[in-house]
């Protein structure tokens, strides 16, 4: 739990009337542009070429000169974007183009990779001295295939590269006239290995993604199965609409608790003193009250007079009409979320803390 005092503080009623003026202003300013020319249907006769150009469906990258499919061109600027890509990355990224043109004998395009790659000039030494490296020894291999210094150049550079089965096939070159060569030979070794310690990992993180994506599958049922209602609906719901829009709760996103059941991220808004606290995980099985008396065990710093107490507190929350409704704190955080009237926002669920019978409370309930 961290408290955290906005330095600008704004109310609730402030925040959503400011949310819905930029909205008003966003809707106005899409309908002044300039309408979009609804393109014509695909002739029956082109659907199969129109599907082969998709670059979901194509079996084979676009050769320089040729059209690029529009979604192809966007995906390329995604990846290629400098705006949108560090350096090293962008690197990597040429590299990784050019080992993959290199494995399937388009040299020419492996070369175009590369040099590309050289161009960004990343900063890692390695990454740029070993593509230059390699398209030198290309170069030269092209004049004299069995130049065995510059094969031993190549295989190196592949190395460095983590293109390790074409280093393998370089090694090999030079092992058919120097079977004994202890440096080719140790090279050889060592770039199995690493293709080996590579397609494990590759391995390892399709595992990790693939029980990632069942989590969060199963996060989803729950949150359905228990009919909580989730801003914008829970059709098509994804975890990524569930991410918490507060810095202090980033990490900390509704997951599945030891016992199986939903834990969620909460924030308690204290509108006397304009603060919040970020609980950063509220098991559904617990009461508020549980909870009121695990954050008030002690009084806060901000409470100088010692108002603050969990049996003397009010909680409350925004329903759809943005009306505020008292919370029975001898419910369950699930009992609560399961009501008619809560809706789960920004993914985070937010409560309204008061003391009971005070002045702010009275103001705070006659002006809502």
């Amino acid at each position: 739990m961290n408290n955290s005092t906005p330095k600008n503080p704004m109310s609730e009623v402030e925040r959503l009337e400011l949310a819905s003026k930029l909205d008003q202003e966003l809707d106005e300013f899409i309908n002044t542009l300039p309408k979009r020319q609804q393109e014509a249907p695909i002739p029956f006769d082109r659907w199969e070429e129109e599907i082969a150009n998709h670059p979901f469906f194509m079996k084979e990258a676009p050769e320089p000169g040729d059209q690029l499919h529009p979604l192809y061109e966007g995906l390329q600027k995604l990846k290629y974007d400098p705006d949108e890509n560090e350096p090293e990355e962008l690197a990597t990224a040429y590299k990784d183009d050019g080992n993959f043109n290199f494995k399937h004998k388009k040299y020419r395009m492996a070369i175009i990779s590369y040099t590309e790659g050289i161009n960004i000039k990343c900063g890692n030494v390695d990454i740029d001295a070993s593509l230059s490296s390699l398209i030198d020894a290309e170069a030269a291999l092209k004049l004299k295939p069995d130049y065995d210094k510059v094969l031993v150049r190549a295989a190196n550079c592949c190395f460095k590269v983590e293109n390790y089965e074409k280093a393998v096939e370089f090694c090999d070159r030079i092992l058919e006239r120097n079977k004994d060569d202890k440096e080719t030979l140790a090279l050889r070794k060592n770039s199995i290995n690493q293709a080996k310690i590579k397609e494990r990992d590759r391995r390892r993180r399709a595992v990790a993604a693939n029980k990632l994506k069942k989590e969060e599958e199963t996060i989803v049922e729950e949150i359905i199965k228990r009919g909580i209602k989730i801003e914008g609906g829970r059709e098509n719901l994804t975890l990524s609409k569930l991410e918490p829009q507060f810095p202090e709760l980033f990490n900390s996103r509704v997951s599945i608790g030891g016992n199986g059941g939903l834990v969620w991220p909460v924030i308690l808004f204290y509108p006397e003193y304009k603060i919040m606290d970020y609980i950063q995980q509220f098991d559904e099985q617990n009461t508020f009250m549980e909870q009121l008396l695990h954050v008030f065990s002690d009084y806060p710093e901000w409470d100088e007079e010692k108002k603050y107490k969990a049996e003397k507190l009010n909680v409350y929350f925004e329903n759809g009409q943005r009306e505020n409704v008292k919370v029975d704190v001898n419910q369950t955080l699930l009992e609560i979320l399961k009501l008619d009237s809560y809706i789960v926002r920004e993914g985070t669920p937010k409560f309204i803390v008061l003391v009971a019978n005070s002045k702010v409370e009275k103001l705070f309930l006659e002006s809502s």
